[in-house]
């Protein structure tokens, strides 16, 4: 009994320690203007961006954040449109992408398409993208051109409004705050990715 009794002393302790490192300007901002119905983590990206492959293709952040929540917080993705020549297409593309419920297996393939093999010149080589990941062509062009698609990249475009979004990678959480990816620990990738999942979930349970 002792024994559970300092075990658990021993994890209240090492999560006041965590928490009593992250600070609003540091390792994350309060925005001026807390942004209702959003999920509460949301993560904007890019298939254009560098950095976004790297956050999640190589550093794998996007999947350690999402394991290591709390199971009753949701975890979200939004394409941004304001980079790239195909920006606004890639957006209706990862609406597609929500619909059908195949990010995680068009994710990898987009990402490598448009920034390794530089093969997506067109609204076609992004079909053809799904293809390869398994989605039905027919299916593709039914979502494509479906109200829910439409709606959510409406939705996409407004949250990024909303929160004044000014650059990808960004995670917002609650609506409320914005993790300052310059204010984490790069010593180490192992460093980098913990501390992130520690800043959000401090932040998805801060009143």
């Amino acid at each position: 009994m002792k024994k559970i009794f300092l075990a658990l002393v021993g994890m209240v302790m090492a999560f006041s320690v965590s928490a009593a490192q992250f600070s609003d300007g540091a390792q994350y901002v309060t925005l001026d203007k807390t942004v209702a119905n959003e999920p509460q983590v949301l993560e904007f990206f890019s298939f254009y961006c560098p950095h976004c492959y790297q956050f999640e293709q190589v550093w794998h952040v996007s999947d350690s954040i999402r394991k290591n929540l709390p199971k009753d917080v949701k975890y979200t993705k939004y394409h941004v449109e304001f980079l790239g020549p195909l920006g606004k297409q890639l957006t209706q593309a990862w609406a597609v992408a929500i619909a059908l419920g195949v990010e995680d297996k068009v994710s990898p393939l987009m990402f490598d398409a448009v920034q390794k093999q530089q093969s997506v010149q067109n609204a076609d080589d992004i079909r053809k993208v799904f293809i390869q990941a398994g989605v039905k062509g027919e299916d593709y062009d039914a979502a494509l051109n479906s109200f829910v698609v439409k709606s959510l990249v409406v939705q996409q475009e407004k949250a990024a409004a909303d929160l004044g979004l000014q650059g990808v990678p960004s995670v917002f959480v609650n609506g409320k705050y914005m993790v300052k990816n310059d204010g984490l620990d790069t010593s180490s990738q192992d460093m980098y990715v913990k501390q992130y999942s520690d800043v959000i979930n401090f932040l998805a349970t801060k009143k």
